[in-house]
């Protein structure tokens, strides 16, 4: 990833009605890059996104775009075009109209208004609907004309404030990626806003954890589901089994009664961590062999695997696993050192 930053948000912090939204956020995004803002409902990533888009100003802290200073400059003079979850397209007008429109109040030239339309229709697979009323569109076919509409006026950023929220399971998943093609096609930056974990694990170079109005973590899709800062972001991307424990020293944890063998050094000794263990990184194993043995409690089917808790006496542990043990069967569990993570205990919010 070129290391080029494009966007800088310097200690942004925002407050509605007395309630703070974002408390001092710190934030770079690179050129060319797909960064999503990953997070619950209230958590600040649309207020940060309408922050760069100026739809939004920021109590304190400076909005840098390509090194100049943006905070008075407003959104149509932003080099940044933005899509929201509700299209907002006009119904009085074609679809060709629709992606031209911004163009035409720009007054360019009608033949490279035509020649960007036709490339935009081309990008979007909707050659030949130029002419259909958006009316008679499907929720996806509307949604691509919402971003060809935005990409029409090359924009160096596209801001994306949830755009696949109103489409079905199966649209989603085909839309997440096709626009990833379409930012890897076009190479400009996309900042995209999304509270579905999978969406952003799918889509993204980089990903930003926020709760609270907090940024939890930063990193690729791959660092932030394997190496989790903290409780809230193992929670929130994936699944997870979130246990209390002691670091006894470097590489040994003691949790669910067990000491284990990890990976991890630098907590001191006899310390309080949390640990996560994924329930796919979990193996069933013979009783005689593992590392804890238990009661399965429950099954549950869930498509690839089975969903498994099983009662170690000390702690419940959720496994995932292809192979099924019936309810009521006593098993062992082992991790390999590698698949324990440790974290500070999270502070209560």
């Amino acid at each position: 990833m070129e290391e080029q930053r494009l966007i800088t948000l310097e200690n942004i912090s925002k407050e509605f009605d007395g309630n703070t939204v974002l408390d001092n956020i710190n934030l770079y995004i690179r050129k060319n890059e797909f960064l999503t803002l990953l997070g619950p409902s209230g958590c600040g990533k649309t207020t940060t996104l309408r922050i760069i888009g100026g739809f939004e100003t920021a109590d304190t802290g400076k909005v840098i775009f390509d090194g100049k200073e943006i905070n008075d400059v407003p959104p149509y003079k932003r080099r940044v075009n933005t899509v929201f979850q509700k299209y907002a397209l006009f119904p009085h007008l074609n679809v060709r109209d629709n992606i031209a429109f911004g163009l035409k109040i720009k007054k360019m030239p009608k033949q490279e208004i035509n020649k960007r339309v036709d490339k935009m229709l081309d990008l979007v697979n909707l050659s030949g609907y130029g002419k259909r009323s958006v009316d008679s569109l499907s929720g996806g076919q509307q949604q691509r004309i919402a971003i060809a509409r935005a990409l029409v006026n090359e924009p160096e950023v596209l801001l994306l404030d949830e755009p696949l929220g109103a489409l079905d399971l199966k649209l989603r998943k085909e839309m997440q990626l096709e626009l990833k093609s379409m930012q890897q096609r076009l190479g400009i930056t996309f900042i995209y806003v999304t509270h579905d974990q999978e969406e952003a694990l799918t889509m993204s170079d980089t990903i930003v954890v926020m709760h609270g109005g907090h940024i939890q973590q930063i990193g690729t899709p791959k660092t932030i589901y394997d190496e989790p800062k903290n409780a809230f972001v193992a929670n929130f991307i994936g699944e997870s089994n979130i246990f209390k424990g002691t670091m006894v020293r470097d590489e040994l944890v003691e949790f669910c009664g067990q000491q284990f063998v990890c990976v991890d050094s630098g907590f001191g000794e006899n310390a309080p961590v949390d640990v996560v263990v994924r329930p796919e990184d979990v193996m069933l194993v013979g009783e005689d062999i593992g590392q804890v043995t238990g009661v399965i409690r429950s099954v549950l089917f869930k498509g690839v695997h089975y969903e498994m808790m099983i009662d170690t006496g000390n702690c419940v542990w959720k496994v995932h696993s292809t192979t099924m043990q019936p309810e009521g069967s006593r098993v062992g569990l082992n991790v390999v050192p590698f698949n324990i993570h440790i974290m500070h205990p999270m502070k209560e919010a």
